[in-house]
């Protein structure tokens, strides 16, 4: 029964490390994957570089970005960080517009 409970934190510090770190980790690796695999022609994507493009074309390993007009660049589905999507901005109510917002003088 001693050398149980000797065990009890060791078996407890794996337990929190599995949660901290490679649970987490293989979450990320898994949506990366999704994304990489859902790219398509025409998708504005930013590399891990940071450098913003469009899809121009694909294969299935490597995927063709167009950075600037005319310049095209070839490189791996893994290098595609994020796909840029437009967000459509939420409508303005009357509590968020600033102009709406006392002065600090007129409430005094």
């Amino acid at each position: 029964m001693k050398d149980a409970v000797s065990l009890l934190p060791i078996v407890a510090i794996a337990a929190i490390f599995w949660l901290l770190i490679i649970r987490p980790a293989s979450r990320q690796r898994k949506q990366a994957a999704e994304l990489q695999a859902a790219l398509s022609v025409g998708d504005d994507v930013m590399l891990t570089s940071g450098i913003f493009g469009t899809i121009t074309g694909s294969t299935d390993e490597h995927v063709e970005i167009e950075i600037a007009p005319g310049v095209v660049v070839r490189v791996v589905r893994a290098a595609v960080a994020s796909v840029r999507r437009e967000v459509e901005p939420a409508p303005e109510t009357a509590e968020s517009r600033s102009d709406d917002l006392p002065d600090a003088e007129e409430e005094r």
